[in-house]
């Protein structure tokens, strides 16, 4: 039987500076610079969406985020006023003789945001991995 065995420290060494590099305050402030590009692309996305009678429904927006919880970064993109779900959905018009269709401001936005998504985080991770590889 013939054994051999491989050496593998430069590997580890590696793997040790990219996760020291990973922990650091840069990759850090590069997803923040990151989610507040995607944060305001979809404040700017729903807004414009969002039809005006008195402007109101179009102020209330709101996001918040980002949220990290393991390898998930998310934002709550939400508009609190009463009556937004009739006018994303739509809504039955007095007296039901008809229908109001929806306007899907929030879904066609995280549509639109999630299929831009490699477009507004490519600049940030381009940065991080060229540090990683430094």
């Amino acid at each position: 039987m013939v054994g051999f065995t491989i050496d593998d420290k430069e590997f580890r060494d590696w793997a040790k500076r990219v996760n020291e590099k990973i922990a650091t305050d840069k990759v850090k402030h590069g997803l923040e610079v990151t989610m507040q590009r995607v944060k305001a692309q979809s404040m700017k996305a729903v807004k414009s969406r969002t039809p005006v009678d008195t402007g109101h429904l179009r102020q209330t927006w709101h996001v918040d985020g980002p949220f990290i919880g393991g390898a998930v970064i998310s934002l709550r993109l939400y508009n609190n006023t009463e009556y937004v779900p009739f006018v994303e959905n739509g809504h039955r018009t007095r007296g039901g003789g008809g229908w109001v269709e929806g306007r899907f401001m929030l879904k066609d936005t995280v549509v639109e945001v999630e299929g831009q998504m490699p477009q507004l985080i490519a600049p940030s991770l381009e940065r991080a991995l060229r540090g990683l590889l430094d």
